[in-house]
């Protein structure tokens, strides 16, 4: 076993959190992770890491080889992308993460185009509203919209991503339109929820913010039941208008509270800081910010909260 290999198989040991968890991810039995780091401990002659059935955790020396590991094996990886054929097609596999509605709404129709450009590119794609731990799954990109924390990732703007509030014709016939916060708290809310609570943030577009507690009548994890829903008459709902778009355009929903909107979110593509975008990756979110852009399709057409001159 080379030091290339073994220094790689501790990369990923680390990353992953397991001796387990980097098998999989390697495509190797688990024995020969194993076979590996003992192989890269014995050429050391210190212990790189504190092994328990389940986890993982480095010793002062691994914390320090780990940190150079990474810069080498990012620099070379580097160094092969930078000499290689920039006319080559691309190949490989891509592991991707996405919201579901957004991916199954507006990102498969966008894998189908830069697939038939890049067939070479095999993607293995994970839909869920909640966050994945990209390096612990080994993901090589995420696609989130919100309000970015994590300083241990990179992070590429896409596109803008608007909220809306809005309702159909039957509830607001039924109910009356909101025309106030104090009036919106009144009402049913259907709302979206991954942990956050039941709050809603309101904006005039001057820099003005609300923050509403509400009680709402239902809550769930994903977009696309809740418009259904709010379609339905059930109820006033905050979503993206991303998910609500089309219904808006037929007269399904209709939007609320002109002068008080959510304030906007960014999709983003997020990638670990310690691991080197391959160019597949770079050219996938190169093809996504040219796609969706500044003013993104879905919003083309609907109603500018008042205060502001776009998303």
């Amino acid at each position: 076993m080379n030091s290339f290999d073994e220094m790689t198989t501790f990369v990923r040991v680390v990353e992953a959190g397991s001796i387990t968890r980097a098998a999989e991810q390697l495509g190797v039995a688990k024995s020969g992770v194993s076979r590996r780091l003992g192989e890269l401990e014995a050429r050391l002659g210190v212990r790189l890491l504190n092994r328990t059935t389940r986890r993982s955790s480095l010793t002062d020396a691994g914390r320090h080889y780990y940190e150079g590991a990474v810069r080498l094996l990012s620099d070379l990886t580097e160094l092969d992308a930078l000499v290689a054929d920039s006319e080559a097609s691309l190949e490989g596999r891509l592991r991707l993460a996405a919201p579901l509605s957004f991916g199954m709404g507006h990102l498969a129709p966008a894998i189908d185009d830069f697939m038939r450009t890049h067939a070479g590119v095999l993607i293995d794609i994970d839909f869920s509203d909640r966050q994945v731990d990209l390096v612990a799954q080994g993901v090589d990109l995420a696609i989130r919209i919100a309000e970015l924390r994590d300083s241990t990732l990179r992070a590429r703007r896409i596109c803008p991503v608007r909220l809306m509030l809005c309702a159909s014709p039957a509830y607001l016939k039924q109910q009356g339109a909101p025309r106030t916060a104090e009036e919106l708290q009144r009402h049913r809310i259907l709302h979206y929820d991954i942990g956050g609570g039941p709050a809603l943030r309101l904006s005039d577009g001057r820099g003005g913010e609300q923050l509403l507690h509400i009680r709402p009548s239902l809550v769930a994890n994903n977009g696309d039941f809740l418009r259904d829903l709010a379609i339905a008459g059930h109820g006033i709902i905050m979503t993206p208008s991303f998910i609500a778009w089309q219904a808006v355009a037929t007269g399904e929903l209709v939007p609320l509270l002109e002068t008080l909107w959510p304030p906007p979110l960014n999709a983003y593509a997020v990638y670990p800081q310690t691991r080197y975008l391959s160019r597949r990756a770079r050219a996938f979110i190169e093809f996504l910010a040219d796609r969706f852009g500044e003013n993104p399709y879905w919003d083309q057409g609907l109603l500018t909260p008042r205060g502001t001159s776009g998303p």
